[in-house]
């Protein structure tokens, strides 16, 4: 890696140039041609549910032609959604493109710019006088993050998850710079839209911010309410029966289903134990919620924010490959032990860092598309769910930081909030998703 680094410090600009150019015109090629298309599944799900909806339809009542696939997320989804039945199909792509672009690129400067920037800054003396050198790194991470499967497939199903995921993050960004009072919004909205995210609140009680609970509790409650009062029968059929009937979302056993409930399902087909999935969720939530309070405590919210992510993708019912852009900020958080500390503090994450970042782009789940059964497909048509887990118990703590330029080592209270002084925020902001470090 070092050497790497040298070799990119003492290139010349016009071969900094030339070589991203080949590389974002190699992953354009290869996301054109090799993967799995979706042919935008989903949002020809939203499209067509709210057009039919608006036009006199139920929401929970509308399948995709030819499918047995419907609307399954809260009403206020399809009430968010609604102005897609105003613009022809083609519009709709392009609208969903570009979401997922916007929240790609606010995603990638919230939580890989502050990486790159520090990584940068600690080989000063090798990138001394080479200008310039930053942009050319972050669009090789740019194209990395393209290439992971559960971003590629985010975009050609038309998926709202990168979305949510950038609107949790926004509050994170918020408690990160000192204006915590203000978090909690984001995190109700995207609890409002689909059920996943529901964690952070949970999140933001474990660790004290009660406030910002109550107000992203009360966002999602009052967003319900509204959805509601717009269409009570659809939000009467929804609490009431689409969100028990998992058969709407797709069988448990399939592959790109990465859950416990996922593992389970696969394991017994035909009747997959109730009993032995909540003690699983209750033993995962137990793991995540002493690993995000002990992050906390320790300033680190950028860690319990991925731990979250993690758990939140291993205890919800369904989580299809697509749904494990909540892993990235986990992904961020190991590349960033990869490249700081001394060369034999970085070798062991740097590995699994590179390996886990391989695995998650290679589909290697669907190699047991057809058969999820025997002691192969355990170990292989679960490997995302193995990722998720061993992140979760092994996501590497934030290394010790030196004493802030006054010479304190800031104030730390573990009461209320588990805050952080300003002055210490403001030191470690970086460390965090949108911190002041990431900024500019």
């Amino acid at each position: 890696m070092n050497g790497g680094l040298h070799r990119l410090a003492v290139a010349t600009p016009a071969r900094r140039v030339v070589t991203a150019g080949c590389l974002v015109v190699a992953t354009a090629v290869f996301l054109a041609t090799v993967p799995l298309h979706r042919d935008f599944f989903d949002v020809a799900v939203y499209y067509g549910t709210v057009d039919d909806w608006v036009h006199g339809g139920r929401i929970y009542d509308y399948l995709k032609p030819g499918t047995r696939y419907g609307f399954t997320y809260p009403p206020f989804a399809a009430v968010s959604m609604a102005p897609m039945a105003l613009v022809p199909w083609p519009v709709a792509v392009a609208i969903s493109i570009v979401l997922s672009a916007a929240a790609s690129a606010l995603l990638l400067h919230w939580l890989a710019v502050p990486v790159v920037r520090r990584a940068l800054a600690g080989r000063g003396r090798a990138f001394a006088g080479t200008g310039g050198h930053e942009w050319f790194v972050l669009t090789v991470v740019g194209c990395l993050f393209v290439l992971l499967e559960p971003v590629r497939d985010t975009f050609s199903f038309g998926q709202v998850n990168l979305v949510l995921l950038a609107l949790v993050l926004a509050d994170a960004r918020l408690l990160a710079t000192g204006r915590g009072r203000y978090a909690g919004v984001c995190v109700g909205l995207a609890t409002a839209v689909k059920l996943t995210p529901g964690l952070f609140i949970c999140y933001l009680l474990i660790t004290g911010r009660r406030r910002q609970a109550a107000t992203a509790a009360a966002t999602a409650g009052g967003a319900t309410l509204f959805a509601a009062l717009v269409d009570p029968a659809a939000s009467r059929a929804f609490w009431t029966d689409a969100l028990w009937r998992t058969d709407r979302v797709g069988e448990l056993g399939y592959v790109s289903n990465q859950s416990l409930q996922g593992v389970l399902a696969r394991l017994q087909p035909d009747h997959p134990s109730r009993v032995l999935w909540a003690l699983c969720v209750l033993a995962v939530l137990a793991v995540w919620a002493y690993r995000a309070r002990a992050a906390v405590r320790d300033g680190d919210d950028r860690a319990g924010f991925a731990l979250t992510g993690l758990a939140a993708c291993l205890v919800s019912p369904v989580t299809w490959v697509h749904h494990l852009v909540w892993l990235i900020p986990a992904l961020i958080v190991l590349a960033d032990a990869a490249v700081s500390g001394t060369d034999g503090g970085r070798r062991a994450p740097r590995a699994v860092c590179v390996g886990t970042y391989v695995v998650l782009c290679s589909s290697v789940v669907w190699l047991w598309r057809w058969d999820s059964t025997g002691p192969d497909a355990f170990l292989g048509a679960n490997t995302y769910v193995w990722i998720s887990l061993g992140l979760l118990l092994f996501l590497p703590p934030r290394r010790r930081t030196p004493p802030y330029a006054d010479g304190s080592a800031g104030v730390v209270t573990h009461g209320a909030g588990a805050t952080r002084s300003a002055a210490g925020w403001r030191r470690r902001g970086a460390d965090c998703p949108g911190g002041p470090g990431s900024s500019g």
